[in-house]
């Protein structure tokens, strides 16, 4: 055994890893994913310690904590600014009182965009909408979300050089078949139905799209190289 792969044995003695947080949370928040977690990472709800090879490893205190920011999250809807700095106040020692609760009423809902209102927010022309839902690169609907708009610029600044939706079609079909084949690699664990194989398989998920993109991205710059050179 490599000494490297010793010392990370060792050193990770008694943590967790994301897929075992998974498994221990996701029954008391079945919404939880490996990317909910990265992101309260991110926000500084949790600092997990990571090995040498760069994996997360999280202490039953990280659990707790986790635990504790989510609870406040779901049933008095604190927004992570306000848990953080709760938690901040424990971390030294205080006592602070619950924050004050937002009313479930006042949560926003994500924001949905109708037609004029996704025009105005990405700043494309009425034909290059008609273009990106005829060649499917856009769903044609009654309201639009977040990600549509994001799409939408994008088109837009592809626009200017040239390159329509027809042109780019493609791509939502290679993003399709990249999710087939990390459905297939999954397919072991997505069978069973106990909770940490759906939470390694939530973990896993992500990571392999990413390696799929890294590959791509890689195939890309050779070939811009080429071209370039």
């Amino acid at each position: 055994m490599p000494a490297s792969s010793a010392r990370e044995r060792s050193s990770s003695a008694g943590l967790l890893s994301i897929g075992q947080v998974l498994a221990r949370l996701s029954p008391e928040f079945p919404n939880l994913t490996s990317s909910k977690l990265r992101f309260l990472e991110v926000q500084g709800i949790v600092m997990p310690t990571r090995t040498e090879s760069g994996y997360r490893k999280f202490s039953q205190g990280d659990l707790e904590r986790l635990r504790l920011a989510l609870t406040l999250q779901r049933d008095h809807y604190m927004p992570l600014v306000v848990i953080r700095e709760y938690l901040a106040d424990l971390d030294a020692g205080r006592d602070p009182a619950l924050p004050t609760t937002v009313p479930p009423s006042i949560v926003a809902a994500p924001r949905r965009y109708r037609r004029e209102e996704l025009l105005a927010a990405s700043g494309a022309a009425p034909q290059l909408l008609n273009d990106a839902i005829s060649t499917g690169v856009l769903t044609a609907a009654d309201g639009y979300n977040d990600q549509a708009v994001a799409i939408l610029r994008a088109l837009v600044a592809l626009d200017r050089h040239g390159i329509e939706p027809r042109h780019v079609r493609t791509l939502r079909q290679s993003a399709e078949r990249d999710v087939a084949l990390v459905e297939s690699a999954l397919a072991p664990l997505l069978r069973r139905s106990d909770a940490g194989s759906r939470a390694r398989a939530s973990e896993l998920a992500p990571e392999l799209a990413q390696r799929l993109d890294d590959v791509r991205a890689i195939f890309a710059r050779a070939a811009l190289d080429r071209i370039l050179s």
